[in-house]
């Protein structure tokens, strides 16, 4: 958890929260179509952790915020372009939102979705 202490009391903000954040922001990224669930340890799905939420790990790593995006990207969109892309509104957004550096977003495209035409 993050807490921020002041002369009133003190503030925490939960990793889930922050992960619920990251989630929403990335999926209002362009190119990206979705989320996938993945497991850091073995690569495989797994259920929700108490410090995920489908696609998106939020760790703290001395002390500073890790966030780990698994994505799926719409085809014919230029990859590295839509990985900055999601990096940077992800990073503003948790950075905005609780007042705290986010030390690191990795994004992880694990999937190329082709949108259906009709």
């Amino acid at each position: 958890m993050n807490q921020q202490v002041n002369s009133r009391g003190r503030i925490e903000v939960s990793l889930v929260a922050i992960a619920s954040l990251a989630h929403d922001a990335v999926l209002r990224s362009y190119g990206v179509v979705g989320t996938v669930e993945k497991s850091l340890a073995t690569g495989i799905a797994n259920v929700f952790s108490r410090e995920s939420r489908r696609g998106v790990v939020v760790r703290l790593r001395n002390g500073a915020i890790v966030i780990d995006l698994y994505v799926i990207v719409e085809y014919g969109t230029r990859i590295a372009s839509v990985a900055r892309s999601a990096m940077n509104i992800v990073k503003y957004t948790v950075e905005k939102s609780i007042g705290v550096p986010v030390a690191e977003v990795n994004v992880h495209v694990e999937e190329i979705r082709v949108s259906s035409q009709d």
